[in-house]
Parts: structure tokens; C-alpha cells; sequence
């Protein structure tokens, strides 16, 4: 009799949700140029994270990373940038999240600018469901800080 044998292979399905979420629009008076000057650095970035909620701030103009309580050691790497219009913002490196960030700005007329923030993390639905209202509060919060700062160069 003839002795067959069947070999099994199983396969891991990675199921990858990608949805954005949107950050409220800011008012910023500002000049789209100013704004997207200031931003397109991310030596400046700090400036939009609230100081008691990171740590361990570093940059190099186009990469930088730190630490948030609770949360870990976030990296961030600019990957485009439409002038006066969009940054464009990856993950970078080993991040807890692996994320796409756009910072869009819209100049409504000379010095008075809207700037918008758009996160996608790229997570299975159930953890979108815990990631979500973070995120939209983190969002937001960018939003807060961009209209509270100064973005004249000698400040």
C-alpha cells in the first residue's frame, strides 16, 4: 500500500487598517510662507508638542525624535514638502505606531493663514479603536500650539 503525506503550511493573515484622522482647522495669523518655513524644520517642531509631554528632544532639521510618557520613543522623518501648501511626516525608526503625518496650510488672505493636521497610523481595527481618540486629541493639541506660537524669525 502506498503511504502518502500531506504537509499542512499555515499562513498569518496581517490585517492593516489606514484611516485618517483630522485634526480641527486652526486659524493662524500668520503668512502661509512664515508658517510653512517655520514647520518645515523640525528644530522648530518642539515648539508645537507641549513641553510636558515629551522628553529627550532631538533633531537634525529634517529627522528628529523623543520621548512621550506613557507612550515611548517616537522618531518622525519629513518625506515631502509642497512649499507654503504641505509637509508630509513618516515614523521613523522603531515608534510604537508606524504613522503618516500630513501638516497642511492654507493661506485665506495675506497673513491669515488655516492649517490643518493629518494622522493615518497604520494599526489592525482593534487597535484603532484604542488609538483613535488619542490621536484626534494629539492632533488637535498641534493645532492649539501652532496658534498660540510665534513664528517671526527673531523670536
Amino acid at each position: 500500500m502506498e503511504e502518502k503525506s500531506w504537509k499542512l503550511e499555515t499562513q498569518t493573515l496581517s490585517l492593516t487598517l489606514m484611516s485618517k484622522i483630522e485634526s480641527r482647522i486652526g486659524i493662524i495669523k500668520e503668512t502661509d510662507k512664515r508658517i510653512f518655513l517655520f514647520l518645515s524644520d523640525f528644530k522648530n517642531f518642539q515648539d508645537l508638542i507641549p513641553a510636558d509631554r515629551i522628553n529627550n528632544f532631538e533633531s537634525s532639521g529634517e529627522n528628529c525624535s523623543f520621548s512621550v510618557e506613557g507612550i515611548g520613543h517616537i522618531g518622525l522623518r519629513i518625506i515631502e514638502k509642497d512649499p507654503n501648501k504641505l509637509i508630509k511626516i513618516v515614523s521613523d525608526g522603531k515608534t510604537p505606531i508606524d504613522f503618516q503625518l500630513w501638516i497642511q496650510i492654507k493661506e485665506a488672505e495675506q497673513g491669515d493663514s488655516r492649517m490643518k493636521v493629518i494622522i493615518e497610523p497604520k494599526v489592525n481595527p482593534m487597535m484603532m479603536g484604542m488609538v483613535k481618540n488619542p490621536l484626534k486629541s494629539f492632533v488637535d493639541s498641534l493645532i492649539d500650539q501652532a496658534e498660540k506660537i510665534s513664528y517671526d524669525p527673531a523670536v
